[in-house]
């Protein structure tokens, strides 16, 4: 396999994650705002849908990973479902934003299907782009530069849309967010398909080989026998889930955070252009940071910096509340780390891809890539559940203002839950998970053999 990824490669790969991220990042950002103050709904239902969405994912990301890895086509395993998964979520994200047509109990019917059915389009679709990356180089060095493409696009996708995903709604709808919503979720589907339809053209695996004999095909219990015998992979779900969800909660609470706590809704989108740029910052400066700084500490200061980022909004709020300032160091502190942290945790994939191999016999890129997906949005399910269930439990009442003890519960859940959330990811990296150099079987073998325990040794 050629080692080196062209230029025109790189950027038809990002381009495709801008696309699809900005398919995404409404999703994450602002769904759970648009359910409950646009189309109506209960927090503490809307927090429910999305975690039983992400109950069944655990079923079909994994599902999903099978059928892409037993794909066989001209056009490779990956690329066919990146297009076809790409065409139906761009129809699923529009029907989701015409939830506020409905009402009464055709509301919630609907608006918990279409939630379903964005999770399910977008698997289909995510799993095989992410798990192209081992595919195009098999070379640690080659994958660290290419990762840094589609997560500078993505971190652009989230800064954009939530610096000014709101302005958009607000021009588009001429003051009526619903129909903003809703004409801003069409122009999305189509740069959306417009991104895919370049990295399908031009980003290409390595090896396509349609003539030779299938490989031997993969069913779902061999989904589970991947993952049982694979201790990094669940050394790093443990790591990132931790990480992403306390990334998720800080992320769903900052609208009610600043409209409600801090009573000025338009210092939401300054944090969110700050923690866009710092975001992008943070991609960006990983490769020169994971060759500066030791790769067993990196996924620690990744965690580090959203900590500090929940001790500068507790500090802004005791000693000058609403200080712009503090708000904007506050946002580039969680997104500089999110940003180290998404570049890191992808190539960490890729390793345990080769890990897995070395261990099972079978290489499964997309199956174990499934598991990023599922990640991200689980995180994302289980941070908007816990704000649904949170604001529910604290009395928040929509667009009133809120009493004393309500905003001092979004205060503790938008900065004390995160710092906990942050501290765990780092000490179940620092404890459980050692490919930091990535993974080489020679060199696993010979440190196995002064090694009785199975695994590798915690100082490799």
């Amino acid at each position: 396999m050629s080692e080196n990824i062209t230029l025109q490669t790189k950027l038809s790969y990002g381009v495709g994650a801008l696309g699809k991220d900005l398919a995404c990042a409404p999703i994450y950002i602002f769904l759970m705002f648009y359910f409950t103050d646009v189309a109506g709904l209960s927090a503490a239902f809307v927090g429910t849908i999305f975690l039983v969405a992400r109950i069944l994912d655990a079923v079909t990301d994994p599902m999903m990973g099978v059928i892409v890895d037993n794909t066989r086509s001209k056009m490779g395993k990956f690329r066919p479902w990146i297009l076809i998964g790409t065409v139906l979520n761009a129809g699923v994200l529009i029907a989701l934003f015409c939830t506020h047509y409905f009402e009464g109990t055709a509301l919630y019917i609907y608006a918990t299907a279409a939630y379903i059915l964005w999770g399910l389009t977008y698997t289909v679709m995510d799993i095989p782009y992410w798990s192209m990356i081992p595919a195009l180089s098999s070379s640690r060095q080659e994958r660290e530069k290419l990762v840094v493409w589609p997560r500078l696009f993505a971190s652009l996708a989230w800064f954009v849309t939530g610096s000014y995903g709101l302005y958009f709604v607000s021009v588009l709808g001429d003051g009526d967010q619903g129909e903003g919503f809703f004409k801003a979720s069409i122009v999305i589907a189509v740069l959306f398909i417009l991104s895919a339809l370049l990295t399908v053209r031009n980003v290409k695996e390595k090896t396509v080989a349609v003539t030779a004999k299938p490989a031997a095909k993969f069913n779902f219990k061999d989904v589970l026998a991947i993952v049982g015998k694979n201790d990094q992979l669940k050394a790093l779900i443990g790591t990132v889930l931790s990480f992403q969800v306390a990334n998720m909660l800080v992320g769903g609470f900052a609208i009610y955070y600043f409209t409600y706590a801090l009573g000025n809704p338009e210092l939401f989108p300054i944090y969110m252009m700050v923690a866009g740029a710092a975001e992008v910052a943070g991609v960006f400066f990983f490769p020169r940071l994971a060759a500066f700084l030791p790769r067993k500490n990196l996924w620690v200061v990744a965690c580090g910096f959203p900590i500090l980022s929940c001790l500068v909004l507790l500090a802004m709020s005791i000693i000058t509340p609403g200080n712009v300032l503090l708000i904007g160091l506050a946002g580039a502190a969680i997104k500089f780390g999110v940003g180290i942290a998404n570049a890191l945790q992808t190539v960490m994939l890729a390793d345990v891809v080769d890990y897995s191999e070395y261990k099972t016999g079978r290489r499964t890129e997309s199956v174990i890539f499934s598991v990023q997906t599922m990640l991200v949005k689980f995180a994302g399910a289980a941070g908007a559940f816990i704000v649904g269930m949170g604001l529910t439990v604290v009395g928040y009442v929509p667009n009133i203002v809120q009493s004393s003890d309500t905003i001092m519960g979004i205060q503790i859940m938008m900065i004390g839950l995160p710092i906990l959330l942050m501290t765990i990811s780092g000490i179940v990296y620092k404890r459980y998970y050692h490919l930091h150099e990535g993974f080489n079987a020679k060199d696993y073998e010979e440190k196995a053999e002064n090694v009785p325990l199975e695994g590798i040794p915690a100082e490799a």
